[in-house]
């Protein structure tokens, strides 16, 4: 179990993907927390409360149901916590390009609005919810791939440059969020290797060791949450705590 000892004692949360992988084990650790009060769980399809835990649905590429969420969870106090734990590799059409020979426009477009048009739009609507007396914390999953810095093998156009848009719309979220919550953190998050659809097709040049289970990468993150402070806001950091350059 990990326990946010840095947010405020009763935080209250939200976790956006809340039915994948490593969003549903971000819900149950958050669950498990003795400090966390409420936590707010976003996925596609309706589900029942369950003790902290209140669901809600939304639609990444529809504005109004992000929207409409936020008022809801808003009428319940501020937030200490907003996690996005969505993305898209492959699958709806879309597989990692090898070659600019099979880059294609709508494919790249699908790429953006879940990578990242989707969690800006989030952003825009949740941020406003934060707690502005205490630290709070918007973070969103990336990618080290997204990293240009540490792009040495290219490929995986699409997958890479949605994410380093992501990264950058955090970068720029966290320049704007400081001048009204000087404690407020916006943090891209890379979560490792991970057991999960996302990246089972993936998963065979993975080292030993380094395939971790949803509920390992939760808690990694969870436990990198808690140590970023108002310095680090706008970062992309690894599984670990360690700073990837954009």
């Amino acid at each position: 179990m990990t326990v946010l000892t840095s947010l405020t004692d009763g935080y209250r949360a939200a976790v956006f993907g809340a039915s994948g992988g490593i969003g549903a084990a971000l819900v149950r650790q958050l669950a498990d927390d003795p400090r966390c009060a409420r936590i707010h769980a976003g996925s596609r399809r309706a589900a029942a409360p369950s003790g902290k835990t209140t669901p809600f649905t939304f639609d990444l590429t529809d504005e109004a149901s992000i929207a409409a969420a936020a008022a809801v969870a808003g009428a319940d106090g501020p937030l200490d916590l907003v996690f996005v734990a969505t993305g898209i590799l492959h699958g709806q059409g879309l597989s990692p390009e090898k070659t600019l020979r099979t880059l294609d426009s709508e494919r790249l477009l699908a790429s953006y609005r879940i990578n990242a048009v989707g969690p800006a739009l989030i952003a825009k609507h949740w941020l406003p919810l934060l707690a502005r007396d205490r630290k709070a914390v918007f973070a969103a999953l990336s990618a080290r791939v997204g990293s240009i810095g540490d792009n040495r093998t290219g490929g995986w156009h699409g997958y890479r440059a949605s994410k380093a848009a992501l990264n950058q719309l955090i970068r720029t979220c966290a320049i704007e969020v400081a001048r009204r919550s000087p404690l407020a953190v916006c943090a891209a998050l890379h979560p490792g290797t991970v057991d999960t659809a996302l990246s089972e097709p993936f998963q065979g040049n993975v080292a030993p060791g380094k395939l971790f289970s949803p509920d390992t990468s939760a808690g990694h993150l969870l436990r990198v949450i808690d140590g970023l402070g108002p310095g680090d806001s706008g970062g992309l950091f690894a599984w670990d705590g360690a700073a990837i350059p954009y």
